[in-house]
């Protein structure tokens, strides 16, 4: 007999979803403005240390239990680096270089790099020739936005977009790696997210003396950002993130970068009057087609192409 819950709970997984889209789309504007103010080692420390203090609290309150094996901490420390350590300081030190929609727009990505590595790295997942079809077509989007052909040289504005593909590919990783060794495993999504955020607050912690020690300029907007990105954007969000991922698995799951783009993009316009050069949006577009072809949202077929 179904559950009565069932309605309520997939309603509860959509609102979660859509919310996480939301604040992670406006996590690009947030880093942008902490930038004037703090270094981007500062910024992702400060977003993953008051993220696991955030979590810590609301494992403490609920009294949410934590795993006892030692193995699972250490995929934990795995993933805390791929996941957290790695692309933050990925995205916050490329966001000196790149307009913050831009960066969001590198983060749609993760879909792409997502079906690669669950299927090419993990196994946990097949790829059919519809899937192939969009990694290239993503790929080829992908280079659309570097636009290799207008860099004569190795600049900041390069080197910033393949610091966001970097964590991208670390995303996707993450999300691989998470459903291969971790998701089976009987951990409340809240625990969970407090592990995975909560052990790359621990690293940044003791890397401290040597990535928090500059000076800093602080006015009401950086600090609110800061808060921001740490306590919903890196806290509350993950909690949502974990139960998307168990709910749709991972590769539905990084489909939240459909919105994400679509929100960073708006608010770089609206707020920071940030401007893309004709490649930069023809390339998005050719990502979004790329991940509706991963995640089978169009479909081939042998005599028509089939849009669900």
């Amino acid at each position: 007999m179904p559950s009565t819950t069932t309605p309520t709970r997939n309603l509860s997984i959509v609102l979660q979803f859509v919310g996480m889209g939301l604040v992670w789309g406006a996590s690009f504007l947030f880093m942008k403005i902490a930038l004037d103010g703090v270094s981007f080692y500062q910024v992702a420390w400060s977003r993953l240390v008051l993220g696991g203090l955030t979590l810590g609290v609301i494992v403490l309150v609920t009294r949410q239990r934590l795993p006892r094996e030692r193995v699972v901490y250490l995929h934990f420390l795995v993933i805390a680096f791929t996941n957290c350590v790695i692309p933050h300081l990925a995205f916050a030190w490329a966001e000196q270089y790149v307009s913050s929609g831009l960066a969001s727009i590198y983060n749609a990505v993760t879909p792409i790099t997502t079906a690669l590595m669950v299927t090419l790295a993990f196994h946990v997942e097949k790829l059919n020739r519809g899937q192939v079809l969009g990694i290239g077509i993503g790929i080829a989007g992908v280079i659309v936005i570097i636009a290799p052909w207008q860099h004569a040289a190795f600049t900041g504005d390069l080197a910033g977009q393949l610091a966001c593909l970097l964590a991208a590919t670390c995303y996707g990783f993450s999300f691989g790696y998470t459903r291969r060794f971790l998701s089976h495993r009987p951990i409340p999504g809240t625990s969970f997210a407090f592990l995975n955020i909560g052990v790359a607050g621990a690293i940044m912690l003791l890397l401290t003396p040597v990535i928090a020690w500059q000076p800093v300029v602080l006015d009401t907007g950086i600090v609110a950002s800061l808060l921001t990105l740490g306590v919903l954007g890196t806290g509350v969000a993950y909690i949502w993130n974990i139960n998307v991922l168990r709910a749709w698995g991972p590769t539905n799951a990084s489909t939240v970068t459909y919105i994400t783009p679509v929100v960073g993009v708006l608010l770089g316009v609206l707020v920071l009057g940030e401007t893309f050069s004709l490649n930069q949006p023809a390339g998005a577009a050719l990502v979004f087609v790329g991940i509706l072809f991963t995640q089978q949202r169009i479909r081939l077929s042998r005599r028509t192409l089939v849009t669900q």
